[in-house]
């Protein structure tokens, strides 16, 4: 029997995380059948997931309308819904982050508060909640990469967090992220504070880029370079972890424990009905990185994906294609903007959804 094609990627040292939780997919025992058999690493979860699974199944009933919960206020209860799947993935993954190279995998993801998203002490006070009400090692709370976050991420770095940063488009916020998360290191050792019992990814999204930028290359005659742009900024935004994660600064924490803070490929599935739908999957296979799939992408790349290490593959052409997107007049710093301002909107409105019909249910 030919090996699981997920599994293979694991080889090529990036792990995959799965970008979906309910209570489903544990309590059938999916979710641990994955790990064994795909290799899973970790799970990422975010506001339109969780509000798919608690307004579209009766799987929160019960526990939404359990007596005692009346004091709390629509969104409390929400977190505590949260809080309880993601300790129970946590647990089942706990094998995972003990396995091999202690913490080095297994993470499962919680997001604080969309709403949140340009608030930094509203970010960092949430932030610290969650991490405390969660109580697992193997947890990481998500936080928006915008300006007003990456200070809540070098606090919630110096205070010790695993930290997941999200909504990132673009490579000049990206580089920004690992400043946040080295000088979080670094307050930590100023502060007689170790820093190697913790992780952090950074996750940078693909085919959202693709889905804004296509539509302006083909105003400007450019079709030829339709569904490259997100892999030609990931490319770049590896070459920038690289840089970072190396020299004197660096080498400095990395002798006390530290760990670089991975990329986390996100967005992975493809909006594009003519591209493959294992496309992000195949074009970014490196070292030292995360992928992080819906099940539908999943699903597909074991059934036809293609294993290869590709993320530091074609980098001259990475940089043409992005230098002929900047001669034609495309910023993509200002698209990076609109994109996170969107992305802001895409998670306010189903968090928006999800804590009418937690109401509603409350009601019923």
């Amino acid at each position: 029997m030919a090996e699981n094609k997920v599994k293979q990627i694991y080889e090529f040292k990036q792990s995959i995380w799965l970008d979906f939780i309910d209570r489903q997919i544990m309590r059938s025992g999916k979710l641990k059948q994955m790990i064994e058999e795909d290799g899973l690493r970790g799970v990422t979860s975010n506001p339109a997931i969780f509000e798919k699974a608690i307004s579209s199944s009766a799987d929160y009933d019960d526990d939404i309308k359990r007596p005692g919960q009346s004091e709390l206020t629509d969104e409390q209860l929400f977190f505590e819904l949260a809080i309880s799947d993601i300790q129970k993935a946590a647990d089942i993954f706990e094998p995972v982050y003990n396995d091999k190279v202690v913490g080095a995998d297994g993470y499962v993801s919680l997001e604080v508060s969309p709403a949140l998203a340009l608030d930094t002490e509203g970010t960092i006070s949430q932030a610290l909640e969650l991490w405390k009400k969660v109580d697992r090692k193997n947890v990481m709370i998500k936080i928006p990469g915008t300006l007003p976050g990456l200070p809540a991420i070098r606090k919630a770095i110096g205070e010790g967090l695993n930290i997941n940063v999200t909504l990132l488009f673009g490579l000049e916020r990206y580089e920004a992220v690992t400043e946040a998360y080295i000088s979080g290191l670094e307050d930590r050792l100023q502060n007689d504070q170790p820093v190697d019992h913790f992780a952090s990814v950074a996750s940078f999204f693909l085919s959202r880029i693709d889905l804004l930028v296509d539509p302006m290359l083909e105003e400007k005659g450019l079709k030829d370079l339709k569904g490259e742009t997100a892999i030609a900024l990931a490319k770049k935004a590896y070459e920038i972890y690289q840089r970072v994660f190396s020299g004197e600064r660096w080498q400095k924490l990395e002798e006390r424990g530290a760990k670089p803070q991975r990329l986390l490929w996100a967005s992975t599935s493809s909006k594009d009905p003519a591209s493959r739908d294992t496309k992000y999957v195949e074009a970014l296979i490196g070292r030292d990185t995360v992928d992080t799939a819906p099940l539908e992408t999943i699903n597909a790349f074991r059934d036809h994906g293609v294993v290869n290490a590709t993320l530091e593959t074609g980098l001259e052409i990475a940089g043409n294609l992005l230098r002929q997107l900047k001669n034609a007049g495309i910023d993509l710093e200002k698209v990076a903007q609109q994109l996170e301002e969107e992305g802001i909107k895409k998670f306010n409105q189903p968090f928006e959804t999800m804590l009418s019909a937690i109401s509603e249910k409350r009601k019923g």
